[in-house]
């Protein structure tokens, strides 16, 4: 059987009822097979960034212009869009604190608890997942003023990782970039960024969030095509898109990428899905991920995905295609060992 030499890689949402039920349940599942783990992204944060609509809700230079629906979005939710107040000058714009790092540090003091207790190995990494600023933007703001309120939002997110690396020790900390918006846009899918080339534009930005994590701390990126309704936005033709994304950022940012992570749809067993992992040039230092693993046909399905990736790139690990929080979480035992079991191979 394909084996993943051990590597498990968690995307960031897991559907638990809280942070310390699900670092427990990693620990007693997985053990050292992951070597970061998230809490989990419980309560609010259930649903990727739609927490974020208090941010421009309940700001003063903000105001809700429409709600919309997104094409290809298939579970049925209307997205809230904001303009700039007219009386608002953009180069004095603060959009303020997102609540990212209050929120990973709530988490952080449980996950070093269970370190000190011996609960989570303490080669274990604490690894917070983070929007990239143009999924903010993308989902929230008109497009018209989306270029106004970047430079804001870009300040407000780095700002959210120097309080992490205040508090976190460097050692212990591991930071991921969830990309979405970025490539569902290079693929031709909706809604367009705010800005010409998405594949260079989004590739410049995104080397940017990389380099606002210092050194010492590990830098990750988790590329995604959605998951509303548990159905991506748009489906993937192949891992060319994100093969692109991947080699542009480690050649673009200026300090190490640790990992990417890649998706697989269920379906896609094929050479023609993974073929393009062949043009991979990740520095040695970058560990690859395969969203490979699906509960619907377990062990048997995830292995053969895992094999057909390994026909094009060497030392995969694996990982399931997006977060599994709003899974059924009497499933979420059964999809652990999933993991375990083809990780040991």
């Amino acid at each position: 059987m394909a084996s993943a030499k051990g590597k498990i890689h968690l995307v960031g949402s897991l559907g638990f009822q809280n942070a310390e039920i699900a670092f427990r349940a990693l620990a007693a599942k997985l053990g050292t097979r992951a070597p970061r783990y998230p809490d989990g992204e419980p309560g609010e944060r259930g649903y990727w960034i739609r927490w974020q609509n208090r941010t421009f809700a309940e700001h003063p230079a903000f105001r809700q212009q429409e709600a919309r629906e997104i094409e290809g979005y298939v579970d049925g939710k209307t997205r809230p869009l904001y303009v700039l107040d007219e009386e608002v000058d953009p180069d004095l714009l603060e959009v303020g604190i997102l609540g990212y790092a209050e929120e990973a540090l709530a988490s952080w003091n449980i996950f070093s608890e269970l370190v000190d207790e011996g609960v989570i190995p303490s080669s274990t990494r604490f690894q917070v997942c983070m929007p990239s600023c143009a999924a903010l933007l993308t989902s929230f703001i008109h497009p018209d003023d989306a270029p106004l309120v970047e430079p804001a939002m870009e300040r407000s997110m780095r700002g959210e990782v120097e309080r992490l690396v205040e508090e976190v020790p460097p050692g212990a900390l591991s930071i991921q970039w969830d990309v979405a918006y970025e490539v569902i846009a290079v693929d031709g899918g909706q809604p367009p960024l705010h800005y010409d080339d998405p594949l260079e534009g989004s590739i410049e930005r995104l080397a940017r969030h990389v380099d606002w994590v210092p050194e010492g701390v590990e830098a990750g990126i988790h590329l995604c095509y959605g998951d509303p309704g548990h159905k991506h936005v748009i489906e993937p033709e192949s891992l060319a898109t994100c093969v692109a994304f991947a080699n542009g950022i480690c050649a673009e940012a200026t300090r190490s990428v640790e990992w990417i992570h890649m998706p697989v749809p269920r379906e896609r067993h094929d050479d023609a899905y993974a073929a393009p992992l062949a043009d991979l040039k990740l520095n040695p230092e970058t560990e690859l991920y395969i969203g490979c693993v699906h509960h619907s046909d377990g062990v048997e399905g995830t292995v053969d995905r895992l094999e057909t990736a390994q026909k094009y790139a060497a030392d995969i690990g694996i990982a399931t295609e997006c977060g599994f929080g709003r899974r059924d979480v009497d499933t979420l035992p059964e999809l652990l060992d999933i993991h375990a079991e083809v990780a040991d191979g």
